[in-house]
């Protein structure tokens, strides 16, 4: 089974504009717990003591998830996670050309010997460790595997294959996972960006070629245009691969909008999963359809994500919405009476751009009647 290790409090708040605090902290992990998450990426000790306080935090709250920290592969961002008292760490370095320049002047000895010094370290400590590939998908497969092979050597447990600023497409990544994963030398996880709108399909691609973990973010939440969202590739992995994840329905809703408020942000009325409007029905086909039978045009029931769903009075709703809603208000009606209502409802809805409520319907119901 896939795991998620989602890291909205880590890569989410990097999103520009975000900051959460103590509290939002603790309410976002709380969520993600509820929400079955299998492990958490709760922040960058190297920030200073207000990061490593939160994270203690974060740590107190007892769960039996993996909790694991972000670090530069360097000997004192190790002593920082260290401190906090963690017991599973991400070790990042830079796997393209452009980055290591930028990072270590094209030094990849250099680069190296810091990863050796920093995963021997690590593994004193009795850590879990996972190798962070910043970039992987801008570097070459053969520099992933001289980084991977030094990870097996040296005793890291993992690999994160880091999609950065979101370029791959789902084809190249599984065949790109589907080689590395042939090399048997750490197991991948997947870290994929949204800057092409791929990165829940590039995530998924990666799990379709052998990876055994994928992170997300909350809303996908993240830099740029963020990450793979938790709640789309959760809902995913139990619908479409069949896994068979816990979830509160109440708290996969309430954690998104926990996690738009604290970052001061709107969530899509038609967001995939807990999109406000997702669950509504104005199609005269699909509303006579989903009254019929919940799954016609639905591919999960809306209370599954603690939302509800909903006909609305709109330009294209047809007679048997209408006789639903009067049926609401307790008036007993027939489809070949209520025709006449419809060109009126359309001009109203158009003119105004907004649906009727029950009041208005109920209203122009008795007028119909006198006419």
């Amino acid at each position: 089974m896939a795991l998620i290790n989602d890291t909205t409090l880590r890569d989410g708040e990097q999103a520009p504009y975000v900051a959460f605090n103590t509290k939002e902290k603790l309410s976002i992990a709380k969520g993600l717990i509820a929400c079955g998450v299998d492990e958490l990426e709760i922040g960058i000790p190297a920030m200073g003591k207000r990061e490593q306080d939160d994270i203690k935090e974060l740590l107190s709250l007892g769960f039996k998830n993996r909790m694991m920290t972000w670090n530069r592969a360097k000997i004192s961002d190790l002593e920082s996670s260290l401190e906090c008292g963690v017991k599973a760490v991400d070790l990042s370095i830079p796997i393209s050309d452009v980055l290591i320049d930028v990072k270590f002047s094209g030094d990849k000895t250099k680069m190296f010997k810091e990863l050796e010094k920093t995963i021997l370290m690590a593994k004193r400590e009795g850590l879990y460790i996972c190798i962070g590939g910043e970039d992987s998908s801008r570097g070459s497969l053969e520099f992933i595997r001289e980084v991977m092979t030094l990870g097996k050597e040296l005793g890291a447990d993992r690999f994160r294959y880091c999609d950065t600023v979101g370029i791959m497409t789902p084809m190249q990544t599984y065949e790109d996972m589907q080689m590395l994963v042939s090399l048997n030398l750490l197991p991948i996880e997947m870290h994929t960006h949204n800057d092409f709108g791929l990165a829940n399909a590039n995530a998924l691609s990666g799990i379709d070629a052998g990876a055994i973990s994928v992170n997300t973010t909350v809303i996908g939440l993240g830099e740029r245009a963020g990450n793979a969202s938790f709640e789309q590739i959760s809902m995913a992995l139990k619908h479409l691969y069949g896994q068979k994840r816990q979830c509160d329905a109440f708290e996969m809703r309430q954690l998104a909008m926990t996690v738009a408020n604290a970052a001061g942000i709107d969530v899509s009325l038609s967001a995939p999963i807990i999109g406000e409007r997702i669950f509504s029905h104005e199609s005269g086909v699909h509303a006579d359809g989903m009254m019929k039978n919940g799954s016609a045009y639905e591919p999960f029931g809306a209370e599954e994500v603690g939302c509800s769903r909903k006909f609305p009075i709109g330009k294209h709703s047809g007679t048997g919405t209408i006789m639903y809603h009067l049926q609401k208000l307790g008036i007993k009606s027939e489809k070949h009476d209520l025709h006449s209502l419809l060109p009126r409802i359309r001009e109203i809805v158009t003119s105004r751009k907004r649906v009727l409520n029950k009041q208005e319907l109920l209203t122009l119901y008795k007028e119909n009647l006198c006419l």
